[in-house]
């Protein structure tokens, strides 16, 4: 290979601030020691002595799947042996016939710094290089059985040179964190009875500077972390922000499971994002795929010339979707390897949660595979067990180390219980896409308004299963690209309808029950299809209805935070009740939100045509004055002004069901909200 020259790390000012010194110094015995050295440099050893940093127990957790902390005993380590400064390697190698650490240190010379493997049958190699430190660029070549050398990436490296060069980094992750307010006080933030308006993020194409160049983690801890906290959102998803090598997968390749991408800085300063993040009352979620990885040849796949982590029958081991290649869920040291990395980013990055990826691909095995390309199960099913199990052993594992935390699956298809306990039976994550919501919302959104009347059952259908899963409800990126356009556009009518129904969209999204997730660009009606080599539109906002989707946004994060009935039981059917939806000629649906308090209850109505209706009664559950409190056709969101300016006193007329019932005007394409005084 073309050998690649040694970059240059350096952390921002912010960054070093934080950066303490170095970790404590290994004090595990000796396992195997020659004759003691001090080369001159660069160091060119053939033979190096080697210590351990993995004890007996820790070999026999690895080997048997349990061990969950990897990320300390595999990799590189900046470490000290017998006063003398350098560097502990090991990988997980079984196969091989030998094992050796290149890099610019030793001329990418495969025979100077090999490793020991271990005598007690774990495939572990490792060894101590002295003289070498933080900043050193590295790869392990490995030798096959058949003689072939293999330049390998770090598994569990910390930082990596920038694409498209593919060498690990000698790196640590200490880091001095100052979110201690925001961590006591998580679980508040995380509860399902909590708020939840997530912001999903691609951190590449948010904004761009100069031109089109990429913004770093820090400066999007000033600007991102700025614009979310003004929009009101609670949570950022970003979309994975691990190394991957090929940056059109948008980061769902993942090979550097444990680093965040160098393309936009440091660890630290990807931590300093993250805390900044905290300190402004923001959660964070990390998209993380342990669903594929791409086949580069530096990469996981055929490891040490054998298919080590992915899995040996290519009907379960590749993907033909994404032309990846799938983990081996029921090999034991694969397992320890992913449930490993989800606790890696949660302790050492302090994420607030895990947004588990392309879940259905990993719980059916004919998943996208025709009849004959799959092998069914040992009960002669299409479930993929292995799969089933690991996600049972990560959540439980994840929740009583982070019970304040949150796990997501994006999940898509009937699969029971995705997010209901283990001892029931379930797969016990915390939230689970909404999908099927997702997929009829859009559907109905896109019709005519005047055909909606025969449609309706689309938009009410997902009360019928709403409360069968704690559900998010995702306006995602995967809506908006290969031309199946940006929200806006898929809205029917003139320009004025466009954004109407887009306000009628997101008011409707955020008045049903469960939490919400909005992909960046929708709060403000990006126009154009999401393109990740470029920055989002944002000279929309020059333009009043830009403006006005985006001041909506704001109001409904606001009444989303501060009203409990949409929040306190957003995954119980008492927290939702249908008022109306026998109006189908006029396309108008009326339900009521609540919370604990009976009288802080919410009463929705949509009108779903362009058609303002002035003295429509509709029925409330109690006595009393009226107030509307949102209207998504207010001018300062660019409507046309069609609201409820003045209290409404019930009246003791019994209507759709209620013994009280009130005369408003309903807004054209419009949703108003009503709370009693």
């Amino acid at each position: 290979m073309a050998k690649t020259s040694k970059v240059t790390t350096q952390t921002t000012e912010k960054s070093k601030k934080k950066v303490s010194k170095k970790e404590p110094l290994i004090t595990e015995t000796v396992v195997t020691a020659t004759e003691e050295t001090q080369p001159p440099a660069p160091v060119i050893l053939k033979n190096v002595e080697v210590f351990s940093r993995f004890s007996d127990f820790d070999i026999s957790l690895f080997k048997s799947g349990k061990h969950y902390r990897l990320f300390e005993k595999f990799g590189s380590h900046l470490t000290e042996y017998q006063g003398v400064p350098g560097v502990y390697f090991s990988v997980w190698a079984p196969s091989a016939k030998s094992v050796s650490v290149i890099g610019n240190f030793n001329y990418w010379d495969k025979f100077s710094h090999q490793l020991f493997v271990r005598w007690d049958s774990s495939g572990i190699w490792e060894g101590f290089v002295p003289h070498i430190g933080k900043g050193e660029i590295y790869k392990f070549c490995i030798e096959t059985q058949n003689g072939t050398f293999l330049e390998k990436m770090d598994p569990y490296a910390q930082h990596f040179e920038v694409p498209p060069l593919t060498a690990s980094i000698v790196w640590d992750n200490w880091y001095e964190w100052t979110d201690s307010e925001w961590m006591a006080k998580r679980h508040t933030k995380n509860s399902l009875s909590s708020p939840m308006s997530v912001y999903e993020v691609h951190v590449g194409s948010w904004r761009r500077k100069n031109g089109n160049e990429k913004l770093t983690f820090v400066e999007l801890a000033d600007q991102l972390v700025n614009y979310v906290k003004d929009m009101g959102f609670t949570h950022i998803e970003f979309m994975p922000v691990m190394e991957h090598p090929y940056e059109p997968s948008w980061g769902y390749q993942v090979l550097g499971y444990f680093a965040p991408s160098s393309r936009f800085g440091t660890p630290q300063d990807f931590m300093y994002l993250v805390e900044e993040c905290h300190k402004n009352d923001i959660g964070v979620l990390l998209d993380w795929v342990p669903s594929h990885f791409p086949g580069d040849a530096h990469g996981l796949y055929e490891y040490d010339g054998t298919h080590l982590y992915e899995h040996p029958d290519m009907r379960r081991g590749y993907h033909p979707d994404w032309k990846s290649y799938i983990f081996n869920y029921g090999r034991n040291e694969v397992r320890s390897f992913l449930i490993s990395n989800a606790i890696y980013w949660l302790e050492r990055y302090h994420a607030d949660g895990l947004r588990v990826d392309a879940v259905a691909s990993m719980l059916y095995l004919d998943y996208s595979r025709n009849a004959g390309e799959w092998e069914p199960n040992i009960f002669g099913g299409n479930h993929n067990l292995e799969a089933i199990s690991l996600f049972k052993e990560l959540n439980e594992t994840l929740y009583s180390q982070f019970p304040d935390i949150q796990v997501i699956a994006e999940e898509s298809t009937s699969f029971t219980g995705v997010s209901r306990p283990i001892y029931t039976g379930g797969l016990g994550f915390g939230q689970k896409w909404m999908m099927g919501w997702m997929n009829d919302t859009l559907k109905y959104f896109a019709k005519d308004p005047m055909y909606r009347r025969h449609h309706q059952d689309q938009l009410t259908f997902s009360t019928v299963y709403a409360f069968s899963e704690n559900f998010m409800l995702p306006l995602s990126h995967d809506e908006i690209v290969y031309g199946k356009k940006s929200l806006l556009e898929k809205m029917p009518g003139d320009e004025w309808q466009r954004f109407a129904n887009l306000r009628l969209l997101f008011s409707y999204m955020f008045t049903h029950p469960g939490t919400n997730l909005l992909f960046m660009g929708g709060e403000f009606g990006q126009t154009s299809e999401w393109n990740f080599e470029k920055s989002l539109d944002w000279w929309l906002l020059e333009h009043a209805p830009h403006r006005g989707v985006q001041n909506l946004m704001k109001a409904l994060n606001h009444l989303y935070k501060t009203e409990a009935a949409l929040y306190e039981k957003q995954f119980s059917q008492d927290g939702f009740e249908w008022i109306d939806t026998s109006d189908r000629n006029n396309s108008v649906v009326v339900y009521a939100r609540k919370g604990n308090v009976h009288k802080e209850q919410l009463i929705i109505i949509l009108n779903m045509t362009p058609l303002p209706r002035e003295n429509y009664r509709i029925g409330v559950p109690m006595q009393g004055i009226w107030a509307e409190i949102f209207n998504s056709d207010s001018h300062e969101f660019w409507g046309s002004g069609k609201t409820n300016k003045s209290l409404i006193m019930a009246d003791e007329i019994a209507w759709q069901g209620k013994a009280y019932s009130i005369s408003l005007t309903l807004p054209p394409l419009g949703a108003s909200v009503l709370k009693v005084k």
